[in-house]
């Protein structure tokens, strides 16, 4: 293939062997090690589809964004850039909950480092850094002494039991209804026009898979 380099169509290499194959290999690398964070990690606790189709998508075109706009010399100011811009994305229908826009922020990370790593990086050190991370990520998740707290909002029509002074009886009918273990909750809303309100309920993760969908 070494003659196709010397091929120019305006004035542009129509393959450069050395760089293709890098390439393909940190891209490979990248979304593999995407992948474990993302379906096997994430996805495996939250069961969000939604987010698993974004970060994948994000961290794809984070890195060739990087990758490809590297010899443009942008590199630590285009990486703080989009940081930056991915850290005040506001969705229009719901805020992106924290630990949503943390594996957000893994994601795009993961790109950047693996895009923009030059010689003077060794591959051991690029492949350590990223294992590292996915160890720290998996090994928060799964570890047994951190709980993780699932919340969910529902409308609720028995507006006498969010008093302050009812709310044994509030978790009680809530506990009932749902057949989850609550371990708090939140009054979000209040409407006394058609007498109901709108109630975050926080429970325990490990119960998700027991009810879905409330």
């Amino acid at each position: 293939m070494s003659y196709l380099s010397e091929i120019e169509l305006f004035n542009i290499s129509l393959i450069d062997v050395e760089d293709f194959i890098e390439l393909v290999m940190r891209f490979a690398f990248t979304l593999f090690i995407n992948y474990l964070i993302v379906k096997k990690i994430y996805y495996a606790r939250s069961l969000r589809r939604d987010y698993l189709f974004t970060y994948l998508l994000i961290s794809v075109i984070v890195f060739f964004l990087c990758i490809l706009l590297d010899n443009v010399k942008l590199q630590l100011g285009f990486a703080l850039g989009l940081f930056a811009i991915f850290g005040i994305i506001r969705y229009r229908t719901d805020t992106v909950p924290i630990k949503e826009m943390t594996y957000l922020f893994i994601v795009i990370g993961i790109s950047v480092i693996n895009a923009l790593a030059n010689k003077k990086v060794s591959y051991m050190e690029l492949i350590f850094t990223n294992l590292a991370i996915l160890g720290l990520a998996w090994f928060l998740e799964s570890v047994r002494f951190i709980k993780h707290e699932t919340q969910k909002l529902v409308k609720y029509e028995k507006i006498d039991l969010i008093k302050p002074e009812n709310r044994a009886q509030l978790l009680a009918d809530l506990e009932k209804r749902t057949g989850l273990t609550i371990n708090r909750v939140k009054i979000e809303k209040i409407d006394f026009m058609t007498d109901s309100a709108l109630i975050t309920i926080f429970y325990y993760n490990k119960q998700e898979d027991l009810n879905p969908k409330i």
